[in-house]
């Protein structure tokens, strides 16, 4: 299912808040006026006549290091061509952006008004002192080609364009492992090649590098075939003219055994494909709709590797899986340059990585029991954690082999250790959720839809094919907010328990409902009644297969959603008591809090079970859980009823689960501090790695706790996850935004796809 993006949505995520997408944050103290006096003067002049004693300093005393220029003139933006500097600076933040959130690299965007290819590269040249690198971004060719010659030859640190080498990096891995998988060697098969711009020249180029025959290649660009005897061709294109003449594409492709599609959607026919050798290799890459789509090139040919550059088929060329681990391994070595040997080991590394063994995580966000090397995985997905650990030492080490580190790295093991810390390992976790969510939406009711939020989450689930929503309350005032708002909901059922189309589904619901609860007091017309209530009305709708999830509480409070849950669908097998989990999304990666929202003073028992709860929770998320029993006690070195309750649980969840990870009592601040802890406390089990579960002794703590966090320090956060109830329901925070009601729809229908 290709995503799909509204206008509105659009402008209204860039606009909104502080507009743009990236900002700058201090990162030393500055709160006293002897802080702002080490800032600037007069402590500043001391770190400036260091550099000037000796100008590699730069790198010790400021952000040069970890800083690059994305520069761009907006003359080749996207698929949207030449709009102007202006115009491209949305795109050029968001490549800061990817650059943040994958390899921890902080970026300027910077826009030149300027077509002058002699100005564009004086004003980069006059810029080195400021950045560690620069990415070269959507420049158009031929000027891209100049540009990034010049820049290169002229600077002392590492250059790249990325709409050139970024796909050419990406694609040459898929073709290698293609290749291997079809068993055949590189110098000997034909090469189509539709396109004669940056990416299509860059990559060709590549694949010269690995070994491709140029007399095998024919390229086409807009007036045909590249060959010797036009008058037209550039020296870039003049690299691929063959003596060999082809009069048409089609001509070419008879035989071919690999196409390679930078150019226009749906120019390559199903004949095409079946024109092709055995086992033909074809990557589509068009953006944003490929030369042919993945449907038609996989029903012509039952022994096709395919590739496109989009989401929602097997094998995508993301140009992502490349330049942020590039640059940080170029970065990490003080490279002056990134050469062709540093370009190659990127490409083996990509290659290598997918011939491993995939992680649970990868597996659980493409929902595959064991995602393997062959012909629907032969490159890496972007939310694989081992990129970083894997890509970036591989680029380093090319760098040192062939002189450019500056900065050689000594300790690999601890470089790799570092490079996992960066980001947290998991910190990639919302989306390996929403990406599992999508490989099967579930139905999922929301009862408070006469509320704008709700409404908007309800059509960003739908459009994203995370799950579909089912909408109660009155239809007039549902109506009326999404033409109010200018919503785009389509055909989404929507439900008016109170209405006379709801009285067959109300007469069932009451005796269902009746038969649950005539021995607890309820009785045939009181049951009646209840239905009409939303919270009633969607849990039974889960409760008889007619939805999978039930997301509710956003204007009610959390007693009223969770009993009609409790009396309607009740608690898994085996479990006493239900809990309530926050996912809190650190840049030391996911914490969990448990009971944040259920127990008020639970006893050593419930807080045994709220534990395995928590921990079987977490479990699903391919997380080993690290959890600390949290109080204001360090192993007995405080007495009290909370101190004591908690180190009681420890003891009885270490005698039922010898495997799990589990110490305390423990003050917060301790589970984390693995230095401190090892120095005063070397027998706990949270020495290795710390702790990425809190469960705290009860509610008042667990909710100031979580509340705190998530203002004070601006977290992303899940929750509250309702755990222990057969079916999925989850209660909304008063207040939830979008994002967070999308996140836990994403959660809801995990959940209900394990269920």
């Amino acid at each position: 299912m290709n995503q799909k993006i509204r206008k509105e949505d659009a402008l209204d995520y860039h606009a909104k808040g502080r507009p743009g997408k990236i900002q700058v944050i201090p990162t030393k103290e500055y709160n006293t006026q002897r802080d702002l006096s080490l800032a600037y003067s007069p402590g500043v002049a001391d770190p400036c006549l260091e550099i000037a004693a000796n100008p590699e300093d730069v790198y010790k005393y400021t952000a040069k290091g970890n800083l690059v220029a994305v520069i761009s003139n907006g003359t080749a933006v996207l698929g949207l061509g030449d709009i102007g500097p202006e115009a491209s600076k949305p795109v050029m933040e968001g490549k800061g952006l990817l650059f943040k959130i994958y390899a921890d690299i902080d970026v300027f965007d910077i826009e030149l008004n300027t077509k002058d290819v002699d100005e564009f590269v004086r004003t980069v040249q006059i810029l080195e002192p400021t950045f560690g690198g620069i990415n070269l971004e959507d420049i158009k060719s031929p000027e891209c080609f100049e540009i990034e010659t010049r820049l290169k030859r002229d600077l002392k640190i590492p250059v790249m364009h990325d709409d050139q080498h970024g796909t050419a990096i990406i694609s040459g891995a898929a073709l290698l492992n293609a290749l291997e998988i079809v068993g055949k060697k590189i110098e000997e098969v034909k090469i189509v090649v539709s396109g004669a711009g940056a990416s299509a020249i860059s990559c060709t180029k590549l694949y010269l590098s690995l070994g491709a025959t140029p007399a095998n290649i024919a390229m086409f660009d807009r007036n045909g075939h590249i060959n010797t005897q036009r008058d037209d061709l550039d020296e870039m294109k003049e690299i691929f003219a063959t003596e060999k003449i082809y009069e048409t594409m089609p001509e070419a492709m008879v035989g071919a055994d690999v196409f390679l599609g930078l150019s226009v959607a749906n120019i390559v026919s199903q004949d095409m494909v079946r024109s092709m050798a055995k086992d033909p290799i074809v990557f589509a890459m068009a953006n944003p709709d490929p030369e042919i789509s993945y449907p038609e090139a996989t029903e012509a040919r039952d022994d096709i590797i395919m590739a496109t550059g989009r989401s929602d088929y097997p094998n995508q060329v993301n140009n992502v899986l490349g330049f942020p681990y590039i640059f940080r391994g170029a970065l990490d070595v003080r490279s002056t340059e990134i050469n062709e040997a540093m370009k190659l080991a990127a490409v083996h590394a990509l290659a290598d990585l997918a011939k491993k063994s995939v992680p649970d995580i990868v597996n659980m966000a493409y929902n595959q029991e064991t995602l393997s090397f062959g012909r629907n995985y032969i490159i890496p997905k972007p939310v694989d954690p081992r990129l970083l650990t894997t890509v970036a030492p591989a680029v380093a080490k090319a760098a040192m082999e062939t002189g450019a580190a500056r900065q050689p790295i000594t300790d690999w093991e601890v470089y790799e250790q570092q490079l996992a810390t960066r980001l947290g390992r998991y910190e990639r976790l919302s989306r390996v959720i929403l990406n599992k969510a999508k490989t099967s939406p579930k139905r999922v009711v929301f009862a408070d839809a006469e509320n704008v939020q709700v409404l908007k989450a309800a059509q960003q689930v739908r459009d994203e094919g995370i799950a579909a929503p089912i909408l109660l309350g009155n239809l007039a005032a549902i109506h009326a907010l999404i033409d109010e708002h200018d919503l785009d909901l389509g055909k989404v059922k929507i439900i008016d328990p109170r209405s006379p189309e709801s009285e067959a589904s109300i007469d069932r619901y009451a005796q269902l409902y009746y038969k649950k609860r005539q021995r607890k007091g309820m009785t045939p017309s009181e049951s009646r009644r209840t239905m009409f209530y939303r919270n009633y009305f969607g849990a039974m709708m889960v409760e008889n297969g007619e939805a999978d999830a039930f997301i509710s509480g956003l204007t009610r409070n959390y007693p009223d959603t969770i009993r009609p849950a409790l009396q309607v669908i009740g608690k898994e097998e085996g479990v006493d008591r239900v809990a309530g989990m926050y996912i809190l999304l650190t840049p030391r990666g996911p914490l969990f809090f448990s009971d944040t929202t259920v127990n008020l003073d639970p006893t050593v028992d419930e807080l045994v079970e709220i534990t395995e709860l928590t921990a079987k929770a977490i479990d699903r998320f391919n997380i080993k859980p690290r959890i600390a029993m949290v109080t204001y006690s360090n192993f007995g070195s405080a007495q009290g009823k909370d101190a004591e309750k908690m180190g009681e649980a420890v003891a009885i969840l270490k005698a039922k689960h010898p495997d799990m990870v589990v110490d305390g009592e423990v003050q917060a601040h301790l589970a984390f501090d693995t230095e401190l802890l090892k120095q005063n406390h070397p027998f706990s089990e949270l020495i290795e790695g710390g702790a990425n579960t809190l469960i705290f002794p009860n509610l008042s703590a667990s909710n100031i706790a979580y509340n705190l966090l998530k203002e004070a320090a601006q977290l992303e956060t899940i929750g509250p996850i309702l755990l222990g109830l057969k079916k999925p329901v989850h209660v909304l925070q008063l207040g939830s935004s979008v994002r967070e009601i999308v996140n836990m729809v994403a959660i809801a229908v995990v959940e209900a796809q394990i269920k």
